[in-house]
């Protein structure tokens, strides 16, 4: 299965097994796959401190954030003889609400520990000091993990508004079609990902007309609206949010 010529689609939800407790596979092996798939780029955004992190949490603050970033490193350190975008973000979790955070770098993890224990406002505020954004993840989403649903449009850019992790409920689409709904109501930019813990990619990304030259200009592409969602469904039917 291959994306369109015309499509430079960045995978921009996307864990590792250095990371994240849940993930199957490194950094460079989620690298090869995602290029042999035919994605442009992926974004590395593993599990933050309070998440399904994979790193110790009783280590210091360097060494812990050192350790956690040692997946995007590993898919970075292949990414040149692979000709794949790399770039890094992470998931914070509260509790089981879920936040994907953009456009900030391992060295500023070193330098704001105060992140880490930061209330889901303070986070927002504390990213976009820094130039950083953060969107919701899987915002409808029902599972074990997470106690209730909880929505932040006050303390959010955009929303994740298709995620192919999501279960299919009575054979629709059910969390999706409520997040893409609930951006539509605020007016948000959007994104979509895979949220992808193995090295078996589900073909879902956000797709733009060019190929970006960094995180940067991924910010400034979501924001701007110059992309479109893309999920190959179950059912073989490309559906697209903006």
């Amino acid at each position: 299965m291959n994306f369109r010529a015309d499509q430079f689609v960045y995978e921009t939800h996307l864990h590792t097994s250095q990371g994240s407790a849940c993930g199957n596979n490194t950094g460079r092996e989620m690298a090869i796959a995602h290029k042999e798939a035919g994605y442009t780029g992926i974004i590395v955004t593993d599990h933050f401190f309070y998440g399904n992190t994979a790193v110790d949490r009783e280590l210091p603050w360097q060494d812990w954030v050192h350790q956690y970033c040692a997946g995007y490193r590993d898919a970075l350190s292949v990414s040149k003889e692979l000709d794949l975008d790399v770039f890094f973000g992470w998931e914070s979790g509260y509790n089981g609400t879920e936040f994907l955070v953009y456009g900030l770098d391992e060295e500023w993890l070193m330098n704001h520990p105060e992140i880490k224990d930061a209330t889901v406002k303070e986070q927002y505020e504390l990213v976009h000091k820094d130039g950083g954004i953060v969107f919701q993840a899987h915002p409808y989403r029902e599972e074990f993990y997470i106690p209730e649903v909880r929505l932040f449009p006050d303390d959010v850019d955009g929303v994740e508004v298709f995620n192919a992790c999501n279960k299919l409920t009575d054979g629709r689409d059910l969390y999706n079609e409520k997040a893409a709904k609930y951006a539509l109501e605020h007016d948000f930019p959007t994104t979509c990902g895979s949220d992808i813990h193995c090295n078996v990619p589900l073909m879902s990304g956000t797709s733009f007309n060019r190929r970006l030259t960094g995180i940067d200009d991924f910010i400034d592409m979501v924001m701007s609206r110059n992309c479109e969602m893309i999920k190959l469904s179950k059912y073989n039917d490309e559906i697209k949010y903006r």
